[in-house]
């Protein structure tokens, strides 16, 4: 199994997180996506979309982050990261889609890119504009998070899909200095995730094309 990934991409964060969680071993292949790798050959002849994370696995090649982690959990359910019941899962499918769907597309590097060479936005304004999105979106998280019982993650006393999407946006949220006041539940769980190894080993630092 080998993870095409950039250590700062926190889709790829992502996949790293479950990987970790569930235990499973994988080649950690770097595309440099800030330098522009990801649009060149050899890695733009093997993904249909140049984006990562790519999972070769099995013979296939497996992209989106949701779509990957959602296979791992069907070819290795222990631990499991959607909970067992129907309405479960909904609710922690509607959780981490309110971060990979709403927030992070906002945010992503090829669009903050755009608006910087494209619109000409200077950076500070970039950084607005990415502060903007992210705390309003941020803010409807932690709305659906008091609508649900008290947990110690996301939902629940185990980490889901939807830790595995909350801890990567944090991470990009500090990064950009993000304000991050009044949201005692996200930041609970954020902090409850943390303190596992499994979430330690797979952040951005431990990767082996981590930059400073």
């Amino acid at each position: 199994m080998k993870l095409h990934n950039y250590y700062r991409s926190s889709a790829s964060f992502r996949v790293r997180i479950a990987l970790e969680l569930k235990g499973l071993s994988y080649n950690y292949a770097a595309v440099h996506l800030a330098r522009g790798d990801h649009k060149k050959p050899p890695y733009a002849d093997l993904s249909a979309d140049t984006l990562v994370p790519l999972l070769e696995i099995d013979g296939a090649q497996l992209s989106q982050s949701m779509a990957i982690i959602e296979y791992l959990d069907e070819k290795h359910p222990t631990p499991a990261l959607l909970p067992p019941d129907s309405l479960g899962r909904a609710k922690v499918r509607a959780l981490s889609q309110s971060i990979s769907c709403d927030i992070h597309p906002l945010n992503n590097l090829r669009v903050l890119k755009y608006l910087v060479k494209e619109l000409k936005t200077e950076d500070e304004s970039k950084n607005i504009w990415y502060r903007h999105w992210c705390r309003n979106g941020l803010v409807a998280f932690e709305k659906q998070l008091v609508q649900l019982p008290h947990s110690i993650f996301c939902y629940g006393s185990t980490p889901t899909l939807a830790d595995c999407c909350l801890v990567p946006q944090i991470f990009n949220a500090q990064r950009f200095d993000t304000d991050l006041t009044g949201l005692p539940r996200t930041m609970a769980a954020f902090d409850a995730c943390m303190a596992l190894p499994t979430f330690q080993k797979a952040q951005p630092s431990a990767c082996p094309d981590f930059e400073a």
